[in-house]
């Protein structure tokens, strides 16, 4: 059957369509105002400058096939932060602060969560040249803010830092292996497998890496891991970044989590991450954090921090919107009608010409209003049912 859709891919409808496009105008045109410039990297690129970081994760939500003009191997975005990475550092070149923004299709081999799409529109604001907490702040700020512009509320915010593990683990020489099982581990918040790991290291950093995984709940976390946590200079910076973010975002969420296991983008993050959750959703609505290293492999690594979100998820947790009525016309050769519809089309009115002229038909043309002949000129009224 030619018209079945792959498994976790659909097609929008006019009423989907047309109200993620106004979602997408009205995010972008907020984060113009905030300063953020606009780019448009492609949906296919050769698969070295998308697959960075040797994340496996990424390698297996993407897409790869042969060019068929090179014989080189191309992917399918899955991520666009890549590519903006890529544009900041090797197209733009600037020395300074660099703020851009991005609105596009991504495509993933396995949807990212229950009832996702492998197509999301991904949107989002990435923030380069600056690796201060101030930066972090003004996109968890943006974030929110495009939140709120779309009409939803009561968001619950988790944050994190990866900068911890990070530093629990430096200089104790383990394996990548092993890093990766611990990293596996933590996030399952699987305690017996974490304690069989963390064997051969220091008593300290044991100590230190069973803690994590019960690191979780309200700020109040922050101040129980200073307890518990070595006094390393990274951890210790870490945890005031995390006191400083819950500190601003204080009233301007429903609630505010934090989680030291969550090392979401472990491979790919370097510092404070953070996700916004809605009740109508199982999966998180909004994610974003902090990746300095990402520039290196484009060959200039730059500071960088910021956060993406998917208008199809946004939209499925909207209220149901009908399409605006739009006023009937007539189809006919006059001079005088077809002035009358490009008035009303440049008032930004919608008229539709019925080419039919079926009035069993009527009802698929949307409208509520005809424009009709009267006295010698062409006026708008209501239409009779």
């Amino acid at each position: 059957m030619k018209w079945l859709l792959p498994e976790f891919i659909q097609d929008m409808l006019p009423e989907e369509a047309w109200r993620i496009e106004e979602m997408r105008r009205e995010v972008l045109e907020l984060m113009r105002r905030s300063g953020y410039q606009l780019v448009a990297p492609p949906l296919i690129e050769y698969s070295d400058s998308l697959l960075i970081n040797d994340s496996a994760d990424m390698d297996l939500r993407t897409f790869k096939l042969v060019d068929q003009l090179s014989g080189r191997t191309l992917a399918l975005r899955a991520d666009i932060t890549p590519q903006v990475a890529r544009i900041d550092a090797h197209l733009l070149n600037r020395q300074g602060v660099a703020r851009l923004c991005y609105a596009g299709n991504v495509v993933h081999t396995q949807p990212s969560g229950l009832m996702r799409t492998r197509e999301p529109l991904q949107i989002g604001a990435e923030l380069y040249g600056h690796g201060g907490i101030e930066s972090d702040l003004e996109i968890q700020a943006l974030m929110l803010q495009c939140l709120a512009l779309l009409d939803i509320r009561q968001v619950h915010l988790d944050l994190g830092h990866v900068g911890v593990f990070h530093a629990l683990l430096e200089g104790a020489g383990i394996s990548e292996e092993l890093e990766q099982s611990l990293f596996v581990a933590l996030q399952q918040k699987d305690v017996p497998t974490i304690s069989a790991l963390v064997q051969p290291l220091a008593k300290e950093t044991q100590t230190a890496l069973l803690a994590l995984p019960h690191l979780y709940g309200s700020v109040d976390v922050i101040e129980r891991a200073r307890g518990l946590l070595p006094k390393l200079p990274a951890v210790v910076a870490a945890l005031d970044d995390l006191q400083r973010a819950a500190d601003s975002l204080n009233g301007k969420v429903e609630s505010i989590g934090i989680d030291l296991a969550e090392l979401r983008g472990y491979h790919y993050h370097s510092g404070m991450v953070f996700a916004a959750y809605h009740a109508g959703s199982h999966d998180a609505i909004a994610v974003g954090g902090r990746y300095d290293d990402l520039g290196k492999d484009f060959g200039r690594a730059r500071a960088a921090t910021g956060f993406s979100m998917d208008l199809r998820q946004l939209h499925g947790l909207l209220p149901l919107q009908a399409l605006p009525k739009a006023i009937h016309a007539p189809y006919r050769q006059d001079a005088m009608l077809e002035t009358a519809i490009e008035n009303l089309r440049a008032q930004g009115e919608i008229v539709v010409i019925d080419l039919l002229g079926n009035s069993a038909l009527h009802a698929e043309l949307n409208c509520n209003r005809e424009l009709i002949q009267r006295d010698g000129q062409w006026v708008v009224v209501e239409m009779k049912n």
